[in-house]
């Protein structure tokens, strides 16, 4: 489906008077990239609320009726956000799975039929992304400009990464595999998939061992979850720890601070040439 909206180009919206079409987005990631590419007559709504991890969300009513009635849905299937897509079974209107038909690494926790859902985290992948929602909404011109900036982006990373002392990258949870592979590094995660997950006392043994082997001088955790397992492991090893955003929401003080995807993604490239001594 083509969502039928005037004229051509895109900039980014918000909620408005005069909004003919509405498409809601699943979280973070999505929402930014359907309002880079969206006309002034598509309001563009963001189902997380700023500071929220998207995982586990819940749907109030309200946001249950804005999925039931709007134009267009994006999203991230594979079990992402299971709330949703149960609100989605409500729905006869069109829903684009942004996940459907990518070629997905394995989960790194070990449920069965796990995959890693953090494509955004490659800029090049996300570029494919933004396409699909470029043709959704019959934005392809806008689409393919941003997609031009995000595989500059990719560029700037994957140089940026190229020739480094270390090549392990050891995360709070499992976020940061297509980053790494795009990289060539190597993720070490504490936890799988959830990043509520805890470790058990003799899986965190492991990990503590497994970090202090791979000879790596930063854990890195995240802003939306707690960074005490980072900060355990870290000080049982003698390290330090940093931060390294998934992206998967801005806080309120990053949107206050004017920050996006792209600020948020050079911010990761500078911490991890930083921990990684890149040259």
């Amino acid at each position: 489906m083509v969502l039928a909206v005037a004229g051509c180009g895109g900039s980014q919206t918000s909620a408005g008077a005069g909004a003919e079409s509405t498409v809601v987005a699943a979280f973070y990631p999505v929402a930014w990239a359907a309002e880079q590419v969206a006309g002034a007559d598509i309001e563009v709504v963001d189902l997380t609320s700023p500071g929220a991890e998207p995982h586990d969300i819940e749907l109030t009513p309200r946001d249950v009726e804005r999925v039931r009635d709007a134009d267009l849905v994006l999203y991230l299937g594979r079990g992402f956000q299971p709330a949703l897509q149960k609100a989605l079974e409500s729905r006869s209107g069109p829903s684009l799975d942004l996940l459907e038909g990518q070629d997905l690494l394995a989960g790194a926790d070990e449920e069965q039929g796990a995959y890693d859902p953090h494509v955004w985290l490659d800029p090049a992948r996300f570029a494919e992304l933004v396409n699909a929602i470029g043709t959704e909404l019959n934005r392809e011109q806008a689409a393919a400009g941003l997609s031009s900036e995000l595989r500059a982006l990719d560029e700037e990373m994957t140089t940026g990464l190229a020739s480094c002392r270390r090549r392990e990258l050891v995360t709070s949870h499992a976020a940061f595999g297509y980053l790494a592979k795009r990289s060539g590094l190597r993720q070490i995660a504490l936890t799988g998939l959830a990043p509520e997950a805890e470790p058990s006392a003799r899986d965190l043994e492991a990990l503590i061992d497994e970090v202090r082997r791979s000879g790596a001088t930063t854990v890195f955790f995240e802003t939306l979850v707690s960074p005490k397992l980072a900060e355990t492991v870290a000080r049982e090893v003698g390290v330090k720890t940093a931060v390294l955003n998934p992206l998967e929401g801005l806080t309120a003080d990053e949107i206050t601070a004017g920050d996006d995807y792209f600020s948020v993604m050079r911010a990761n490239l500078a911490t991890l040439r930083d921990a990684l001594g890149c040259r």
